[in-house]
């Protein structure tokens, strides 16, 4: 059984990597959509009151397409900026908030618009509308955060990670685009 299994993650997380990347960046915002919903729904704030499978599909969608681009972000970075040093490091994160996250924000609000059935026009200025508030917590939490990945995670592993930890974003995220 456990060889069985330790197959399956040496492939997905070698052969497969690219696949694994983009599936669990869909699932893992899906997943994240979902929590914030159920919060919502607890705290009486959710938009309709009851559980929306359009919304958690629309999420798992973007997050799929936001993945494969955030595998090729990650490889691009430790092959022009190699190493674990506190220098490679803060260059890494400087580059992720000053590019890698402006561009997501966009592709996250511009693309739910396109999801939803608006136009790129009307993402594009909920985009502008709500990008300082979502930028500036974005600052406080990616930088602890890709601190770990850049500094300790192997590079096969830092999509994963970043998916795990967007998961939780992922729920201020909800927030920012369906309550505030």
């Amino acid at each position: 059984m456990y060889e069985r299994f330790s197959s399956i993650v040496r492939k997905a997380f070698g052969k497969y990597l690219v696949a694994t990347n983009v599936i669990t960046s869909g699932l893992l915002m899906g997943i994240g959509d979902a929590a914030e919903q159920e919060i919502e729904i607890r705290r009486k704030i959710h938009p309709t009151g009851t559980f929306d499978w359009t919304r958690v599909r629309d999420m798992t969608s973007v997050g799929l397409v936001i993945g494969g681009p955030q595998h090729y972000i990650y490889e691009y970075m430790d092959k022009f900026l190699p190493g674990t040093s506190g220098r490679t490091v803060v260059k890494k994160i400087a580059l992720d908030q000053s590019i890698v996250s402006p561009v997501c924000i966009f592709l996250f609000f511009v693309g739910l618009g396109v999801m939803e059935k608006n136009s790129i026009t009307k993402g594009f200025e909920e985009f502008k509308k709500k990008f300082i508030t979502v930028y500036s917590i974005d600052w406080c939490f990616w930088p602890p955060a890709q601190y770990i990945n850049f500094a300790y995670i192997p590079s096969r592993f830092r999509v994963i990670y970043v998916n795990v930890m967007t998961c939780f974003y992922d729920v201020f995220l909800s927030y920012a685009k369906f309550i505030i």
